[in-house]
């Protein structure tokens, strides 16, 4: 097995997935995905009330509502009043004299409209949050946990995303009749399938890392996460291989891998939306193993001892299907 050559099947590979429209998709999707986690997923103390006020209102007040919900400023009453009528839900407050008026279109949650008459209530009465006597409880959760989620669902997407790519290359290798030269090459089955592999391992650990880094979890443990995904990215390379080396052209192959998708989202939404009693029938899932240990990491309660039994158990069920695959997929090769 040569080093050399796996490295140079890793770099052409490269290089024709950045040619292959559906290969430069493939890579840049994760990337755009995280931005728009990032950008419309609202953080764990967000507040969902929107206020707008007047430039003219007082430093003083504005500063105090600021506190506790978000602020729009405004130049004028009409301008406020056609804020308010927007589809979304905006609570006006004007003043008049010594009192608040507060303007509501008139469909809002009744919460909104209880809310702003407290915080005026509140700010007349010249309550603080020091002089508070109500107590902030926490239940664990550092991070925004619809976030946490999301992004969770973006790393099991990209590895299976990974498979994809490799399909998508040895169907264009069986289109050029380039597998066929590599058998009579020096180059053998193993050093081939680690190449082929290496390219999907590392754009999907790259996507991954950014779309982390994109989301801001800066402070996680990025060793838990590299290695849960390693291990994950075993199944996905047999299915890319499987899948590459029985389709006939690109659409057939992303169609086939994209069927995978449907036991990755069985596996999340067993684990998130089955009980504690049900969990077991998710077991058979390396997905649900691999999900599991990324939400304790990203949401930062996770402990090495969970972590390495979560991964064990990824590698294990992964492997049961590499060794059940892998001789269809060398026949395959042997074959083309």
């Amino acid at each position: 097995m040569s080093f050399k050559k796996i490295v140079t099947i890793f770099n052409r590979d490269l290089k024709n997935a950045r040619r292959e429209s559906i290969g430069l998709v493939i890579i840049i999707m994760p990337i755009m995905i995280a931005f728009g986690i990032t950008l419309f997923t609202p953080g764990l103390n967000d507040t969902t009330v929107n206020l707008a006020l007047l430039s003219s209102d007082s430093k003083e007040h504005i500063g105090y509502l600021e506190q506790f919900a978000k602020i729009e400023i405004f130049d004028s009453v009409p301008e406020i009043e056609s804020r308010v009528n927007k589809r979304d839900d905006v609570a006006g407050v004007i003043p008049e004299g010594n009192r608040y008026l507060i303007v509501l279109q008139g469909n809002e949650s009744e919460i909104i409209e209880n809310y702003c008459k407290s915080l005026n209530a509140l700010y007349e009465l010249g309550a603080t949050q020091e002089e508070s006597t109500a107590v902030i409880y926490s239940f664990g959760h550092t991070v925004p946990p619809l976030k946490t989620m999301l992004v969770n669902m973006l790393i099991s997407m990209t590895i299976m995303l990974s498979g994809m790519l490799i399909a998508i290359s040895i169907v264009g290798e069986k289109a050029d009749n380039t597998i066929s030269a590599i058998n009579v090459t020096p180059v053998s089955q193993n050093s081939y399938i680690i190449g082929k592999s290496l390219m999907g391992g590392f754009v999907s650990m790259v996507s991954i890392i950014l779309a982390l880094v994109i989301n801001g979890y800066y402070d996680i443990n990025w060793f838990m996460i590299i290695l849960v995904s390693l291990s994950s990215l075993i199944l996905s390379m047999v299915v890319g291989f499987v899948q590459g080396v029985s389709s006939d052209d690109i659409i057939e192959a992303s169609a086939n891998v994209k069927m995978i998708m449907l036991p990755v989202a069985g596996s999340i939404a067993g684990y998130e939306l089955l009980a504690d009693k049900w969990q077991w029938t998710m077991y058979w899932s390396p997905f649900y193993w691999a999900y599991k240990a990324n939400l304790l990491v990203l949401s930062k309660t996770a402990d090495w001892k969970t972590v390495l039994f979560c991964t064990l158990m990824v590698f294990l069920l992964s492997m049961i299907i590499y060794f059940a695959f892998m001789p269809r997929v060398r026949k395959g090769l042997s074959s083309t």
